[in-house]
């Protein structure tokens, strides 16, 4: 793969990793109740949706899923219906107290990592944005399986800049939020955003 070529790449998904979605809000939330260190572990789980959604994509699920509607609506319906129960949760929340207040009320690291996990996991239309992507930047005449390796490894990097970013940028936000009247407001934010993607995800198509 030419310089230029990964370059272009790059900026691409730079910008397209860093605009708002489920699994940047759901980095921020999980930043904003549970702390940086915590939300690593819902980092970890949500890179492992990536991870496998590009494998699955480079191994021909992508075309799959094209050439199938079916199972792409049965996964669509799935991961609609997930991230309308993320939304009704968040909407329901309540208002908690801050994230170090009292360490044996934190949920276990395990299922953090299982609920990003799921989060990843609700767009199915990653699968297809990857195997619409990648095919732009392999040369035919290049080793494809160590240019796959490129440009996984470079989107799971920057992707993972952005996670740390959105955790951050909550742990900032968690400040503004002791007020409980202000949590609340929030909560059913962030509530409204999960089923909007949820909406969105569900009106989609291939």
């Amino acid at each position: 793969m030419a310089l230029h070529t990964w370059w272009l790449y790059v900026t691409a998904v730079f910008l397209i990793a860093g605009t708002p979605g489920p699994n940047m809000l759901h980095v921020m939330v999980q930043s904003i109740h549970h702390g940086p260190r915590r939300a690593m572990f819902s980092m970890a789980g949500l890179m492992s949706a990536v991870l496998l959604c590009l494998l699955a994509s480079a191994m021909g699920l992508g075309a799959l899923l094209k050439a199938s509607p079916r199972v792409f609506d049965v996964l669509r319906y799935a991961g609609a219906a997930y991230l309308l129960w993320l939304g009704i949760k968040a909407w329901r929340a309540p208002v908690s107290a801050p994230a170090d207040a009292d360490p044996h009320t934190r949920p276990r690291a395990g299922a953090l990592y299982a609920a990003a996990l799921g989060t990843g996991l609700s767009n199915p239309k990653l699968i297809i944005f990857a195997a619409a992507l990648f095919p732009q930047f392999l040369e035919v005449n290049r080793p494809f399986w160590v240019q796959l390796a490129i440009l996984v490894i470079s989107f799971a990097v920057i992707e993972g800049g952005w996670y740390v970013t959105y955790a951050l940028g909550g742990r900032s936000l968690a400040r503004w939020l002791a007020p409980a009247h202000r949590q609340r407001r929030f909560n059913r934010a962030t509530g409204a955003m999960f089923i909007g993607f949820g909406g969105v995800l569900l009106a989609s198509r291939v």
